[in-house]
């Protein structure tokens, strides 16, 4: 397969997958910034400020006003750092976590929708080769 073919393929592959997220985040009252966030934290649990826009890869300006959102949504919480006052700590709350086990089946599922089109030695593959991109991306 040339590089042209893959390069075709992995825009596909993205494509497909963020019309998938899009359609699910359609369905509620959230965009899909805010869902990432709590899809982040939901992972994560509690992160500073800094450390959530590192991972989402966004600077914690525009992260800010997201984070604003859902805390009037009462989705997330913000706390002042124990030991480090100029810190805030965020996290989900009951709710919020609510949200993101909900939104964490939803991706269960997909992936078990895939997963089951392939061979057991193909799933298997497929797991090294994403954790092998993610290290590289």
């Amino acid at each position: 397969m040339g590089t042209n073919q893959l390069n075709h393929l992995i825009i596909e592959f993205y494509e497909k997958l963020s019309s998938w997220e899009s359609s699910i985040v359609r369905g509620n009252e959230l965009t899909l910034s805010q869902t990432h966030v709590i899809e982040v934290l939901g992972h994560h649990k509690a992160l500073r400020m800094k450390e959530l826009a590192e991972k989402m890869g966004v600077t914690t300006g525009s992260l800010t006003v997201v984070v604003d959102k859902l805390v009037k949504k009462e989705l997330i919480r913000r706390t002042p750092h124990v030991s480090d006052r100029r810190s805030l700590i965020v996290e989900l709350t009951e709710k919020g976590m609510a949200c993101f086990v909900e939104h964490d089946r939803l991706h269960s599922q997909l992936t078990d929708e895939i997963s089951h089109h392939l061979t057991e030695e193909e799933n298997r593959q497929l797991e090294a080769i994403l954790a092998k991109i993610n290290e590289v991306i």
